[in-house]
């Protein structure tokens, strides 16, 4: 087993490397563990976080030197935790991690042990991080209807009042008495939906994380009508927020939920500004014909 002597510079730098990961996500698990409620999850963290100090105490028997964890990085992990939920952030830095195989890979040439506990550790922290349960990931699917409803909906919406009625204060004021009402529409079906199925789930978080993303969307898009003055600007950025919307969540569900990003992206876009489209055609047909004037 080669010591801190027989290592050159390059193999120790990597190994020091190593080592501070380690230490790095064993502080954010840990952080992790603390700050959830949940008791089975802050377990299986705490496990988690008990590995990642294990490897650290390997990496330091051949540097024979201590390292100080990357606190930016930990902090960051235990804000996204916050605000994006406890499993995304988990595993956005566990494909984070998954560039870090490359150094491994070298380092197992000169130490062979390494390569054997870091695949068993790798493993074991896949088949945790499995068993981890959030709520609002049981409810994903209530957002997705709630979220992807309103896109199409309301950008639809939106579109075709630009065009119909040229006003930035009417067609916000038209939007935002349309999405509230359509929010509560949808709650109130998710609510019925959920209890009738019995799925397990509350029929009343159900509807709350389905409306709640509703209303959300809706804020967003009708938000330029108020704030520009042309209606064709104020209908550009909606479109732009609808975008921005759509690439921010498909990127939440993919890496929270282990799906693929592109497709689903192409998907929802297209179904989106393909509504809005022919919404905006709509729009332009019931102004010629009917002689909306406003």
């Amino acid at each position: 087993m080669p010591n801190a002597e027989k290592l050159d510079e390059l193999m120790r730098e990597r190994l020091l490397t190593a080592q501070r990961n380690e230490l790095t996500e064993y502080h954010i698990y840990l952080g992790l563990a603390k700050a959830t409620r949940d008791a089975h999850n802050s377990d299986i963290l705490r496990q988690i976080a008990d590995d990642e100090r294990r490897h650290y105490d390997f990496w330091r028997e051949f540097t024979e030197e201590d390292v100080e964890p990357d606190w930016i990085k930990v902090r960051w992990y235990l804000l996204l935790a916050r605000v994006l939920g406890l499993t995304f952030s988990i595993k956005l830095m566990e494909r984070g991690e998954e560039q870090a195989q490359d150094v491994y890979t070298r380092i197992s040439g000169v130490i062979p042990e390494s390569q054997r506990i870091v695949e068993d550790e790798d493993n074991h922290e896949d088949q945790l991080i499995a068993m981890l349960d959030e709520e609002r990931l049981r409810y994903v699917g209530s957002m997705v209807l709630g979220l992807n409803d309103a896109l199409v909906e309301l950008t639809g919406t939106l579109a075709g009042l630009t065009l119909a009625l040229q006003n930035t204060r009417l067609i916000g004021a038209a939007g935002l008495i349309t999405g509230i009402a359509a929010s509560l529409s949808m709650a109130a079906s998710e609510y019925l939906s959920t209890k009738s199925e019995e799925t397990g789930q509350d029929p009343l978080k159900a509807a709350l994380y389905t409306g709640s993303a509703y209303v959300l969307t809706v804020a967003l898009l009708i938000l330029p009508y108020f704030l520009f003055a042309s209606y064709m600007a104020a209908l550009g950025v909606t479109v732009l927020i609808a975008l921005l919307i759509i690439l921010f969540f498909t990127f939440y569900i993919g890496v929270a939920k282990d799906l693929p990003f592109k497709r689903r992206f192409l998907e929802m876009a297209a179904l989106s500004f393909g509504v809005a489209a022919l919404s905006f055609v709509i729009g332009f047909l019931v102004r010629e014909f009917l002689g909306v004037d406003v």
